[in-house]
């Protein structure tokens, strides 16, 4: 993998408002590149999209939500899948090409971190993180994540998180991160990402932990955002009219008069 890429979204035709739809289909005209991806905590495959569409190869993928693997695996057909706890994936045998990775992502799931959440309540406590799942320390999973990257050993490794995690005392927290990072031979940045300055109609900051591999002797990363700010009314401007059918379908009922109105106090 060449790790001076400058392959973005330009590149692929994806830069603009025009350009912005896609569908699974669109994924065979894309130009493919030599980078192999894995994700973790791999939900329904957002991420997953991103990387596919600038034409890398996801291989394998992984989450504990069945619901989800259904949906990733319809939609995205990896060649590997691994429904268990992350952690369960420091002791199991993987295929030899996950030691071979050029990236391993994951959003490891936040709400403890939450600015708007309960915080330093809930950490180290044992959560459902959806009902259903096996009781997760979820302020731990970070570092399962990590542990997974030692034994693989990628050349980049990209978590996601919320902004809560460099808010107040999480600022402990993410030093531990860094410096675990740091233990496992990785240089890692982190960066605060705006959505609407990629081109999201949408207000919405996250993390961003973007680690190399020491031995690679990489340049320091630098973010340039040249989007403009994109409002409600223009990311719906192309919307199409409902037909008939569909506005008798969705005509709001007595109940819905009634109630709706009680939503707004």
């Amino acid at each position: 993998m060449n790790l001076n890429l400058k392959r973005n979204a330009q590149d692929v035709g994806l830069n603009s408002m025009n350009n912005l739809k896609w569908f699974l289909s669109d994924l065979q005209s894309i130009p493919k590149i030599d980078c192999k991806v894995m994700t973790t905590f791999s939900c329904g495959g957002g991420s997953s999209m991103g990387y596919k569409l600038n034409g890398f190869e996801v291989v394998a993928a992984n989450d504990i939500d069945p619901e989800m693997k259904a949906h990733y695996v319809k939609n995205l057909n990896p060649k590997h899948y691994f429904l268990c706890p992350i952690k369960e994936l420091l002791g199991k045998e993987l295929p030899k090409e996950l030691f071979n990775l050029d990236i391993l992502d994951g959003s490891p799931p936040c709400s403890t971190f939450s600015i708007a959440g309960k915080r330093e309540k809930v950490w180290g406590v044992d959560k459902h993180f959806r009902e259903g799942q096996a009781k997760q320390v979820l302020s731990d999973l970070f570092f399962d994540f990590i542990n997974l990257a030692a034994r693989l050993k990628p050349k980049v490794v990209i978590a996601e998180n919320v902004k809560g995690m460099i808010v107040g005392n999480a600022k402990g927290y993410t030093k531990m991160i860094l410096k675990r990072f740091n233990e496992i031979g990785y240089d890692c940045q982190i960066f605060l990402v705006n959505a609407a300055d990629c081109g999201v109609p949408q207000k919405r900051e996250r993390v961003f932990f973007c680690c190399v591999r020491n031995d690679l002797k990489k340049r320091k990363l630098k973010l340039s955002f040249k989007n403009k700010w994109i409002g409600p009314k223009q990311a719906c401007n192309d919307l199409q009219e409902l037909t008939e059918k569909e506005k008798k379908e969705t005509k709001a009922t007595p109940m819905d008069l009634k109630w709706w109105p009680k939503t707004m106090s």
